[in-house]
């Protein structure tokens, strides 16, 4: 899987070179490429300085090349202005210009001037659009190539982890004591989450006791306050039986007989009561 990444991307890296003269082949016009085919001597020259272009180059060249073609115009200009004004005086009759021949001339000239002038903000309307679209383009080309660079680099990085893994997974015992550590990746996860709404519900059940707690701490304190008199009884009651305890042991007896003879005479009231039927 990897050696076939791999081999697509230097596929593709090799069939589709990018360079700015390349681009520029496919807005220029035939005639210009046809040119350049003909002049087989200077091309050489030039394109290894096209291969070797830059940016900030281009740039620099373009402004040169506008200055002398502004110069250039001039020049054409002015030349053939020089040629119509020495071919109207020297022609037989001369040619001479009425002032309305010059009005008209100068309103087709305004309106020429005009539609140039619009000509040519909507020209530097476009050469903006076309410089934001290059940078753009340019920025994401520079992020394509880096991400390519790391690309080239990841099938090796793949095969190595795939081999550490198949390694430490050969080489993986289970846990001799809770075989819970030796789960694979899934399975850890389902465990994880069951144990992780168990901890949840556990953390519901010491909130409600938690809140709960006030409650029981009052009604402690009301037991509690209700088993004080108690306790004195208690206290009090016992107490009083080592008392009557000790007073019959030092009675000599005398207790114990008066306990006979009051079960004695208990015994005898319910027989008289059996036999006389009441």
């Amino acid at each position: 899987m990897a050696s076939d990444t791999a081999a697509a991307l230097k596929e593709l890296q090799s069939s589709h070179p990018l360079n700015l003269i390349e681009l520029s082949d496919s807005i220029r016009p035939s005639g210009a490429q046809d040119a350049e085919k003909r002049s087989s001597a200077i091309s050489d020259t030039s394109a290894n300085a096209f291969e070797n272009a830059t940016p900030a180059g281009l740039e620099a060249d373009l402004i040169h090349y506008k200055e002398l073609f502004s110069k250039l115009r001039f020049s054409y200009v002015e030349q053939v202005t020089k040629e119509k004004f020495l071919r109207a005086i020297t022609d037989n009759p001369p040619l001479f210009i009425e002032a309305s021949e010059n009005a008209a001339l100068e309103a087709q000239l305004a309106e020429a001037k005009a539609a140039l002038k619009a000509q040519k903000v909507e020209v530097a309307e476009l050469i903006k659009q076309l410089e934001s679209r290059g940078r753009n383009l340019s920025n994401r080309y520079e992020s394509v190539t880096l991400r390519t660079t790391s690309l080239a680099t990841l099938p090796a990085e793949i095969s190595t982890l795939e081999s550490a893994i198949a390694s430490l997974k050969h080489a993986q015992a289970p846990h001799p004591t809770n075989p819970s550590l030796s789960l694979p990746l899934p399975e850890t996860l389902e465990l994880l989450q069951s144990k992780e709404a168990e901890l949840a519900a556990l953390d519901a059940e010491l909130a409600r006791l938690q809140t709960a707690v006030p409650r029981k701490t009052h009604e402690l304190e009301r037991i509690e306050a209700e088993l004080r008199p108690l306790e004195a009884q208690k206290t009090a009651k016992v107490a009083a039986a080592v008392e009557a305890r000790r007073r019959r042991e030092q009675g000599g007896g005398i207790g114990d007989e008066l306990e006979e003879r009051g079960r004695w005479l208990r015994a005898s009231e319910a027989a008289l009561k059996g036999m006389l039927e009441v």
